[in-house]
């Protein structure tokens, strides 16, 4: 019976897996989120003989009707690797009925070409002179806002390292390294976007600040476990609860002091004793006139790819939309769900979120590769399996792929390649390990980013059919 069922519907594991994958990053693109969220609505004004006297256009941003003081001007500015896509849409949308001017700053290799804006490609995930140039260029555009002016900030993942400032008294290689010591540590990015907003003088709400009174709305797709605004992109438009404090006490936590320079430590230390401005603080007059819309997140990606393997023949079964925690342990236990599912089958099993690792080797990978190198250990012996782990902007660590698929037949022929699997993950060297023994999943940038996908096929084993 289950035979018959598995060749009726063609299951293909290592072809569907990758096939749910995608069908859940297109879910998430730009064009179609933007779409969605931002309309134009043109209607005329009559007089009492009938002629029409203006005509007035509503810009509706999720379900939010906004009016353009006839003084007014559109600002569009944005940063994260769907900026490009983003404002690509955004010129679609609006561009036909308002000029618009500004400028948004996305990762290498994430430029569109745009119509109205200037663009402007950045370093991620450590920024680089052009990151430092971009946040210069967004704080001299919110100096030029008048009150009566619309500004649309345009955020997405990566926005933290595209924007990147240089506090009095310290350098830009001082500040990358401070970057790298954080993305090697396995803080989470909770952590690290808190340190991240204090050497900055557009995050954690500043750039809100610089931008009031003028209304202010961002469209912001998030990257980030649980959808918390004061993380994303480092909450540039939103008030920071965190503190100078907070920032060295996680500095302290990964044993970072002394792997950083002395003057971004003083920094810091000045920002505790009062001597600097801490950031945007809640309750402040400054974000009376900012409005906040989510408009992408892991879970609408998560429920396309359960509608999708559905429609391959699998019974989905989402699990997290918020999975954090180390790599390792993370698949691990995820292996072992799937091992103890009892459900119908075949079955998927979804998860999203983003995993940290802790970088002490000094091989090439990034978490997803990592995951999946690890799910791989686990399920070698479970040939029922197929597991994939893949970021959703394309790309995983400073490598080509967004992540990798495995299943046992590919740990068996890593074994007769002499590919010693536990090894290449001490070293945190899965790129290497997939790019030999086979799996990488390789897509580009995909002009998205709402985290990663983790997905589970099973194909056999016991079933309550």
């Amino acid at each position: 019976m289950l035979f018959l069922f598995l060749k009726l519907i063609a299951i293909n594991p290592a072809t569907d897996i990758k096939t749910i994958f995608l069908h859940a990053v297109a879910a998430v693109h730009p064009q179609q989120l933007m779409q969605h969220n931002v309309h134009v609505r043109v209607s005329n004004n009559f007089q009492e003989d009938g002629h029409a006297t203006r005509v007035s256009r509503i810009i509706n941003i999720s379900g939010d009707d906004y009016a353009l003081p006839h003084d007014g001007r559109i600002w569009v500015i944005g940063a994260g690797k769907a900026a490009a896509a983003m404002a690509q849409e955004l010129e679609n949308i609006l561009g036909k009925h308002f000029p618009l001017q500004g400028m948004v700053v996305t990762k290498y290799g994430h430029a569109l070409p745009l119509q109205q804006l200037t663009l402007i490609e950045a370093g991620h995930p450590v920024p680089d002179q052009n990151s430092v140039a971009a946040s210069v260029k967004l704080l001299e555009i919110a100096a030029q806002v008048q009150p009566a002016d619309l500004v649309i900030f345009l955020l997405s993942g990566g926005a933290s390292a595209l924007l990147a400032d240089v506090p009095a008294g310290s350098s830009l290689p001082e500040v990358q390294q401070l970057f790298e010591a954080l993305l090697k540590s396995g803080a989470t990015i909770q952590e690290m976007n808190t340190v991240r907003k204090h050497i900055s003088y557009i995050k954690g709400g500043q750039l809100a600040k610089s931008i009031y009174p003028a209304t202010l709305c961002t469209l912001i797709l998030s990257d980030v476990p649980g959808d918390d605004l004061t993380v994303i992109g480092s909450g540039p438009t939103v008030p920071d609860p965190t503190t100078f404090a907070d920032t060295m006490a996680i500095l302290r936590k990964y044993h970072l002091p002394e792997k950083i320079s002395q003057n971004l430590l003083q920094h810091i230390k000045n920002g505790i004793a009062g001597k600097i401005p801490d950031t945007a603080k809640p309750g402040g007059d400054d974000f009376r006139h900012v409005h906040n819309y989510l408009t992408g997140t892991n879970l609408i990606a998560l429920e396309a790819a359960a509608q999708k393997a559905r429609a391959l023949g699998y019974h989905p079964q989402l699990i997290s939309s918020t999975t954090t925690g180390d790599a390792h342990t993370v698949a691990a236990a995820y292996i072992q769900q799937a091992l103890s599912y009892a459900g119908p089958l075949p079955a998927c099993l979804l998860m999203g979120g983003e995993t940290t690792v802790q970088v002490t080797g000094n091989g090439l990978g990034g978490r997803n590769q990592h995951l999946a190198l690890a799910a791989g250990i686990a399920l070698a012996d479970h040939p029922q399996l197929t597991f994939l782990s893949g970021g959703t902007d394309g790309t995983d660590g400073p490598t080509d792929a967004a992540g990798a698929i495995v299943d046992a037949h590919t740990m068996k022929g890593a074994i007769k390649l002499q590919l010693d699997a536990n090894s290449f993950l001490q070293r945190n060297d899965a790129w290497h390990f997939f790019s030999k023994a086979g799996g990488l999943l390789v897509t580009g940038p995909t002009q998205t980013n709402v985290m990663d996908l983790m997905i589970v096929l099973i194909t056999a084993g016991t079933s309550k059919i």
